[in-house]
């Protein structure tokens, strides 16, 4: 049960009573007099010691813990906090033909400052040159077509180029996402190459924010394993790439057990569901963001490809119509509605449901 601490006028109370009974005033303390002033002030300090007392109580355990606290828990049972990566990608700069660019110049956009890694020649056209941001974060992911402009201009080449693509780029893991690998790994702890160690060398990959091990899926004695980044390729609905999965089987394959026959990572598949609803009640523009919101958080809860429960392997998880219903009507003001939706069934077990791209999944009538 949570800690309950007394209230500041209970305190209050508690250390005028005892004093009025030490010093036999019947009538208790009088108002302004010194006992009583001291007496508050005395209850002030237990009362501020009752409310650190209670900050405490929350951070002693990992499931409440934040911040620093929780990074005790990362250190003691993983190798601590996932740390930020720096985006990388290429751009293109254009200027005089032979113009040279050393490796190392740096440009800016949005407020970033980007170094480039080779040295280029510039030639008829504009020339590609490898690029990478010097601070890590999120932030340096910037899409093809963003404007790139030189820091200290390079006599011949032009004042700006353009983005050809920036990607990679990791925020230091957040407390939601540290608090899970912790429990996960106090949970499960590691067993010499399970399934629950496949999933916990996965999530060690800066980005990864899901995955799931299905045993002996392609033969006996062999491994696969699928993952998401859903804020790193939010995207693509947090779908990995290819460079994504070479990075996740690399990781693991300098982990895993080397008994194992053989160890497959790759994306799951990405499976449209449509969730046709007519006569939501009330039928308003809130209500309706409200619903294709919950129906994603729902697919984001359920949603998975064929995984390992309790060393089994089960297929890749259906869809089911109630759990539609219950998320359409918590959501919002919600009232009732009517649909058509059944139990999405997954076409294979490398499948997993998403709301079905371009209208969100969710068409109103």
């Amino acid at each position: 049960m949570p800690l309950l601490i007394p209230t500041r006028d209970t305190v209050r109370a508690q250390v005028r009573d005892y004093l009025a009974a030490r010093l036999a005033a019947a009538d208790g303390l009088p108002p302004n007099s010194r006992a009583r002033v001291i007496g508050d002030g005395n209850a002030e300090l237990a009362f501020s010691a009752y409310q650190f007392i209670q900050a405490l109580a929350v951070q002693f355990l990992p499931d409440t813990a934040v911040g620093p606290w929780l990074d005790r828990w990362l250190d003691i049972f993983l190798d601590g906090r996932e740390a930020a990566t720096f985006a990388s990608g290429a751009a293109t700069l254009t200027g005089t033909f032979g113009t040279v660019v050393p490796a190392a110049t740096q440009l800016t956009a949005g407020g970033l400052t980007f170094a480039t890694t080779q040295q280029i020649t510039i030639g008829t056209g504009p020339t590609a040159v490898a690029i990478m941001a010097l601070a890590a974060g999120s932030a340096g992911n910037l899409p093809a077509g963003t404007s790139i402009a030189l820091v200290t201009g390079i006599p011949g080449v032009d004042g700006s180029g353009l983005v050809v693509q920036l990607s990679g780029g990791v925020d230091v893991e957040d407390d939601t996402d540290a608090r899970t690998r912790v429990l996960a790994r106090i949970r499960q702890p590691p067993m010499g190459g399970d399934a629950d160690d496949y999933v916990a060398w996965a999530r060690e990959v800066p980005g990864v924010t899901r995955a799931w091990c299905a045993p002996n899926e392609m033969g006996v004695g062999t491994v696969t394993i699928r993952f998401m980044m859903d804020n790193l390729r939010a995207g693509n609905f947090g779908f990995p790439n290819a460079t994504d999965v070479a990075t996740v089987q690399a990781h693991i394959d300098l982990r895993r057990p080397v008994t194992v026959a053989d160890c497959f990572v790759c994306a799951p598949i990405p499976t449209g569901i449509l969730v046709p609803i007519t006569g939501l009640c009330p039928d308003t523009a809130s209500n309706r963001a409200a619903v294709a919101t919950a129906l994603q958080a729902m697919l984001a809860q359920r949603a998975a490809p064929a995984r390992s429960v309790n060393g089994a392997l089960v297929p890749a998880q259906t869809i089911y119509a109630a759990w539609v219903y219950d998320a359409i009507l918590g959501a919002g003001t919600v009232q009732h509605f009517d649909t058509s939706f059944v139990d999405a069934v997954m076409p294979n077990n490398g499948c997993m449901a998403v709301m079905q791209p371009g209208n969100g999944g969710v068409s109103f009538g």
